[in-house]
Protein backbone atom coordinates (compact mmCIF):
# COMPACT_ATOMS: atom_id res chain seq x y z
CA UNK A 1 0.00 0.00 0.00
CA UNK A 2 0.92 3.65 -0.36
CA UNK A 3 -0.53 6.36 1.87
CA UNK A 4 -1.24 9.89 0.64
CA UNK A 5 -0.05 12.27 3.35
CA UNK A 6 -0.57 15.36 1.18
CA UNK A 7 -2.39 15.22 -2.17
CA UNK A 8 -0.78 18.13 -3.99
CA UNK A 9 -2.81 20.46 -6.19
CA UNK A 10 -4.62 17.82 -8.27
CA UNK A 11 -3.35 14.25 -8.27
CA UNK A 12 -5.24 11.44 -9.97
CA UNK A 13 -4.77 7.78 -10.76
CA UNK A 14 -4.29 7.26 -14.50
CA UNK A 15 -3.43 4.41 -16.84
CA UNK A 16 -3.81 4.45 -20.64
CA UNK A 17 -7.58 4.81 -20.49
CA UNK A 18 -10.76 2.98 -21.43
CA UNK A 19 -10.94 3.03 -25.22
CA UNK A 20 -13.97 1.54 -26.94
CA UNK A 21 -16.83 3.07 -24.93
CA UNK A 22 -17.47 6.23 -26.92
CA UNK A 23 -20.83 4.85 -28.06
CA UNK A 24 -21.84 4.88 -24.39
CA UNK A 25 -20.71 8.50 -23.92
CA UNK A 26 -17.58 7.47 -21.99
CA UNK A 27 -14.31 9.26 -22.78
CA UNK A 28 -11.06 7.41 -23.34
CA UNK A 29 -9.51 9.33 -20.43
CA UNK A 30 -6.14 8.02 -19.23
CA UNK A 31 -2.91 9.94 -18.84
CA UNK A 32 -2.93 13.34 -20.54
CA UNK A 33 0.76 12.87 -21.42
CA UNK A 34 0.73 9.19 -22.33
CA UNK A 35 4.39 8.97 -23.30
CA UNK A 36 5.50 10.17 -19.86
CA UNK A 37 3.38 7.56 -18.07
CA UNK A 38 4.64 4.83 -20.40
CA UNK A 39 8.23 5.80 -19.68
CA UNK A 40 7.68 5.81 -15.92
CA UNK A 41 6.19 2.33 -16.09
CA UNK A 42 9.01 0.97 -18.24
CA UNK A 43 11.59 2.34 -15.84
CA UNK A 44 10.15 0.38 -12.89
CA UNK A 45 9.54 -2.81 -14.88
CA UNK A 46 5.77 -2.44 -15.29
CA UNK A 47 3.74 -2.95 -18.45
CA UNK A 48 3.24 0.45 -20.11
CA UNK A 49 -0.51 0.41 -19.41
CA UNK A 50 -0.22 0.06 -15.61
CA UNK A 51 -1.74 2.79 -13.45
CA UNK A 52 0.35 5.49 -11.80
CA UNK A 53 -0.15 8.96 -10.38
CA UNK A 54 -0.68 12.02 -12.59
CA UNK A 55 0.39 15.11 -10.64
CA UNK A 56 -0.75 18.54 -11.82
CA UNK A 57 1.46 21.58 -11.07
CA UNK A 58 2.16 20.61 -7.43
CA UNK A 59 2.87 17.02 -6.45
CA UNK A 60 1.92 14.88 -3.46
CA UNK A 61 3.72 13.52 -0.40
CA UNK A 62 3.41 9.75 -0.28
CA UNK A 63 4.42 7.23 2.42
CA UNK A 64 5.27 3.79 1.12
CA UNK A 65 4.28 0.78 3.19
CA UNK A 66 6.25 -1.82 1.22
CA UNK A 67 9.56 -1.96 -0.58
CA UNK A 68 9.18 -0.92 -4.20
CA UNK A 69 10.86 0.77 -7.14
CA UNK A 70 9.72 4.26 -8.13
CA UNK A 71 10.19 6.52 -11.17
CA UNK A 72 9.10 10.13 -11.80
CA UNK A 73 8.73 11.49 -15.33
CA UNK A 74 7.00 14.30 -17.22
CA UNK A 75 7.11 17.88 -16.00
CA UNK A 76 10.33 18.53 -14.01
CA UNK A 77 9.76 19.57 -10.40
CA UNK A 78 11.65 21.76 -7.95
CA UNK A 79 11.72 19.01 -5.30
CA UNK A 80 11.89 15.25 -5.79
CA UNK A 81 13.08 13.62 -2.60
CA UNK A 82 12.92 10.33 -0.73
CA UNK A 83 13.20 10.83 3.03
CA UNK A 84 14.63 14.27 2.31
CA UNK A 85 17.33 13.01 -0.05
CA UNK A 86 17.10 14.26 -3.62
CA UNK A 87 16.25 11.72 -6.31
CA UNK A 88 16.53 12.14 -10.04
CA UNK A 89 13.73 12.18 -12.55
CA UNK A 90 13.57 9.80 -15.52
CA UNK A 91 15.32 7.00 -13.66
CA UNK A 92 14.29 4.18 -11.32
CA UNK A 93 15.24 4.24 -7.64
CA UNK A 94 14.49 1.86 -4.74
CA UNK A 95 12.11 3.06 -2.04
CA UNK A 96 12.04 0.98 1.18
CA UNK A 97 8.93 0.44 3.26
CA UNK A 98 8.31 3.37 5.58
CA UNK A 99 10.01 5.93 3.37
CA UNK A 100 8.32 9.18 2.31
CA UNK A 101 8.36 10.42 -1.27
CA UNK A 102 7.94 14.17 -1.76
CA UNK A 103 7.18 15.67 -5.18
CA UNK A 104 7.20 19.44 -5.44
CA UNK A 105 6.04 22.04 -7.94
CA UNK A 106 6.49 21.76 -11.67
CA UNK A 107 9.09 24.21 -12.94
CA UNK A 108 8.21 23.59 -16.59
CA UNK A 109 5.15 21.98 -18.06
CA UNK A 110 2.11 20.98 -16.04
CA UNK A 111 1.92 17.22 -15.41
CA UNK A 112 4.38 14.84 -13.74
CA UNK A 113 3.93 11.06 -13.46
CA UNK A 114 4.89 8.62 -10.73
CA UNK A 115 5.07 4.88 -11.31
CA UNK A 116 5.48 2.25 -8.58
CA UNK A 117 6.63 -1.30 -9.29
CA UNK A 118 3.51 -3.43 -9.54
CA UNK A 119 1.36 -0.43 -10.51
CA UNK A 120 -1.55 1.06 -8.59
CA UNK A 121 -4.16 -1.68 -8.18
CA UNK A 122 -7.31 0.42 -7.85
CA UNK A 123 -10.52 -1.36 -8.88
CA UNK A 124 -10.90 -1.05 -12.68
CA UNK A 125 -14.10 0.41 -14.11
CA UNK A 126 -14.85 -0.44 -17.75
CA UNK A 127 -11.39 -1.92 -17.97
CA UNK A 128 -9.45 1.10 -16.71
CA UNK A 129 -8.21 2.53 -13.41
CA UNK A 130 -8.23 6.09 -14.77
CA UNK A 131 -10.15 9.00 -13.28
CA UNK A 132 -12.38 10.69 -15.86
CA UNK A 133 -13.13 14.19 -14.56
CA UNK A 134 -15.94 14.79 -17.04
CA UNK A 135 -17.84 11.58 -16.39
CA UNK A 136 -16.60 11.15 -12.80
CA UNK A 137 -15.68 7.55 -13.51
CA UNK A 138 -12.85 5.71 -11.78
CA UNK A 139 -10.98 6.30 -8.51
CA UNK A 140 -11.51 9.93 -7.44
CA UNK A 141 -8.64 12.43 -7.14
CA UNK A 142 -6.47 11.43 -4.21
CA UNK A 143 -7.04 13.10 -0.84
CA UNK A 144 -4.99 13.33 2.34
CA UNK A 145 -5.27 10.06 4.25
CA UNK A 146 -6.15 7.96 1.18
CA UNK A 147 -4.56 4.54 0.81
CA UNK A 148 -3.86 2.97 -2.58
CA UNK A 149 -3.00 -0.67 -3.14
CA UNK A 150 -0.05 -1.72 -5.28
CA UNK A 151 0.01 -4.78 -7.49
CA UNK A 152 2.68 -7.46 -7.52
CA UNK A 153 5.74 -6.60 -9.64
CA UNK A 154 5.89 -8.65 -12.83
CA UNK A 155 9.51 -8.02 -13.84
CA UNK A 156 12.59 -6.24 -12.48
CA UNK A 157 13.47 -2.72 -13.62
CA UNK A 158 15.65 -2.53 -16.74
CA UNK A 159 19.37 -2.07 -16.20
CA UNK A 160 19.56 1.61 -17.15
CA UNK A 161 20.75 4.52 -15.04
CA UNK A 162 18.58 7.22 -16.59
CA UNK A 163 16.75 8.01 -19.82
CA UNK A 164 17.45 11.26 -21.70
CA UNK A 165 14.21 13.01 -22.55
CA UNK A 166 13.55 16.23 -24.50
CA UNK A 167 13.11 19.37 -22.42
CA UNK A 168 9.62 20.78 -22.06
CA UNK A 169 9.64 23.97 -24.10
CA UNK A 170 7.61 27.18 -23.79
CA UNK A 171 7.10 27.18 -27.57
CA UNK A 172 6.07 23.99 -29.38
CA UNK A 173 5.09 22.89 -32.86
CA UNK A 174 2.56 20.10 -33.32
CA UNK A 175 1.50 18.26 -36.45
CA UNK A 176 -2.17 18.36 -37.43
CA UNK A 177 -4.23 16.50 -40.00
CA UNK A 178 -7.21 18.07 -41.71
CA UNK A 179 -10.33 18.00 -39.55
CA UNK A 180 -13.70 16.82 -40.85
CA UNK A 181 -14.91 20.44 -41.13
CA UNK A 182 -11.74 22.12 -42.40
CA UNK A 183 -13.57 23.21 -45.56
CA UNK A 184 -16.09 25.13 -43.43
CA UNK A 185 -13.40 27.75 -42.73
CA UNK A 186 -12.16 30.56 -44.91
CA UNK A 187 -8.89 30.30 -46.80
CA UNK A 188 -7.55 33.02 -44.51
CA UNK A 189 -8.43 30.97 -41.42
CA UNK A 190 -6.76 27.84 -42.81
CA UNK A 191 -3.70 29.84 -43.76
CA UNK A 192 -3.63 31.46 -40.33
CA UNK A 193 -3.79 28.10 -38.59
CA UNK A 194 -0.65 27.10 -40.46
CA UNK A 195 1.31 30.34 -40.30
CA UNK A 196 0.31 32.19 -37.13
CA UNK A 197 1.20 31.49 -33.51
CA UNK A 198 -1.35 30.76 -30.82
CA UNK A 199 -0.97 31.06 -27.07
CA UNK A 200 -2.28 28.75 -24.36
CA UNK A 201 -4.66 30.40 -21.91
CA UNK A 202 -5.34 29.60 -18.27
CA UNK A 203 -8.66 28.07 -19.26
CA UNK A 204 -7.40 24.50 -19.37
CA UNK A 205 -7.92 21.13 -17.71
CA UNK A 206 -7.94 17.46 -18.65
CA UNK A 207 -10.82 18.09 -21.07
CA UNK A 208 -9.04 20.63 -23.22
CA UNK A 209 -6.93 23.77 -23.60
CA UNK A 210 -8.32 27.03 -24.95
CA UNK A 211 -5.95 28.98 -27.19
CA UNK A 212 -5.73 32.67 -28.06
CA UNK A 213 -4.68 33.94 -31.47
CA UNK A 214 -6.07 35.21 -34.76
CA UNK A 215 -9.75 34.36 -35.06
CA UNK A 216 -10.47 31.38 -37.31
CA UNK A 217 -13.49 32.53 -39.29
CA UNK A 218 -16.00 30.32 -41.03
CA UNK A 219 -17.18 30.58 -44.61
CA UNK A 220 -20.26 28.49 -43.77
CA UNK A 221 -22.70 29.85 -41.19
CA UNK A 222 -24.54 26.52 -40.77
CA UNK A 223 -25.21 25.11 -37.35
CA UNK A 224 -23.48 21.76 -36.93
CA UNK A 225 -25.21 18.77 -35.44
CA UNK A 226 -23.24 17.08 -32.68
CA UNK A 227 -20.71 14.62 -34.04
CA UNK A 228 -17.99 12.39 -32.63
CA UNK A 229 -14.90 13.92 -31.01
CA UNK A 230 -11.45 12.47 -30.38
CA UNK A 231 -8.45 13.58 -28.29
CA UNK A 232 -6.57 16.19 -30.29
CA UNK A 233 -9.61 17.60 -32.06
CA UNK A 234 -9.22 21.35 -32.64
CA UNK A 235 -12.73 22.73 -32.14
CA UNK A 236 -13.59 26.29 -33.12
CA UNK A 237 -16.49 27.94 -31.26
CA UNK A 238 -18.21 31.12 -32.56
CA UNK A 239 -15.46 33.28 -31.00
CA UNK A 240 -13.01 31.85 -33.54
CA UNK A 241 -10.54 30.97 -30.75
CA UNK A 242 -9.65 27.26 -30.99
CA UNK A 243 -9.88 24.64 -28.26
CA UNK A 244 -7.65 21.54 -28.35
CA UNK A 245 -9.38 18.58 -26.70
CA UNK A 246 -7.42 16.27 -24.40
CA UNK A 247 -7.84 12.93 -22.61
CA UNK A 248 -11.25 13.58 -21.02
CA UNK A 249 -12.68 14.76 -24.35
CA UNK A 250 -16.48 14.74 -24.67
CA UNK A 251 -17.49 11.94 -27.00
CA UNK A 252 -19.59 14.35 -29.09
CA UNK A 253 -19.49 18.07 -29.77
CA UNK A 254 -21.23 20.70 -31.83
CA UNK A 255 -18.37 23.04 -32.78
CA UNK A 256 -16.71 22.35 -36.15
CA UNK A 257 -13.28 20.69 -36.02
CA UNK A 258 -10.77 22.36 -38.30
CA UNK A 259 -7.86 20.03 -37.50
CA UNK A 260 -6.77 17.08 -35.36
CA UNK A 261 -3.45 17.00 -33.50
CA UNK A 262 -1.31 13.92 -34.11
CA UNK A 263 -1.45 11.39 -31.29
CA UNK A 264 2.33 11.59 -30.82
CA UNK A 265 2.09 15.35 -30.12
CA UNK A 266 -0.76 15.32 -27.59
CA UNK A 267 1.70 15.21 -24.69
CA UNK A 268 3.03 18.61 -25.80
CA UNK A 269 -0.49 20.05 -25.56
CA UNK A 270 -1.01 18.45 -22.13
CA UNK A 271 2.14 20.21 -20.83
CA UNK A 272 1.24 23.72 -22.04
CA UNK A 273 1.22 26.47 -19.42
CA UNK A 274 -0.67 29.76 -19.76
CA UNK A 275 1.34 31.97 -22.10
CA UNK A 276 3.12 29.08 -23.84
CA UNK A 277 3.22 29.36 -27.61
CA UNK A 278 1.98 26.75 -30.05
CA UNK A 279 2.24 26.52 -33.82
CA UNK A 280 0.52 24.03 -36.11
CA UNK A 281 2.26 22.16 -38.94
CA UNK A 282 0.05 20.58 -41.62
CA UNK A 283 0.59 16.95 -42.60
CA UNK A 284 -0.14 15.41 -46.00
CA UNK A 285 -3.90 15.01 -45.43
CA UNK A 286 -4.61 18.64 -46.33
CA UNK A 287 -5.72 18.87 -49.97
CA UNK A 288 -4.43 21.79 -52.00
CA UNK A 289 -7.78 23.56 -51.86
CA UNK A 290 -7.95 23.21 -48.05
CA UNK A 291 -4.36 24.06 -47.23
CA UNK A 292 -4.25 27.06 -49.56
Amino acid sequence: MIEIEHPGAFTTVQDLGRAGYGHLGVSRSGAADRDSLKLANRLVGNPEADAGLECTLDGPRVRLHRDCTVAITGAPVDIAALDGIEVSMNCAFPAPAGSVLQIGRAVAGVRSYVAFSGGIAAAPILGSRSWDMRGEIGPPPVAAGAWLALGDPTSPPPAVDAVPVPSIERAVTVTVSAGPRASWFTAEARRGLRTERFVATGDANRIGVKLRGPALTRQRPDELRSEGMVPGAVQVPPSGQPIVLLADVPTTGGYPVIAVVAECDLGKIAQLRPGDEIRFAFDGTWGREVAA
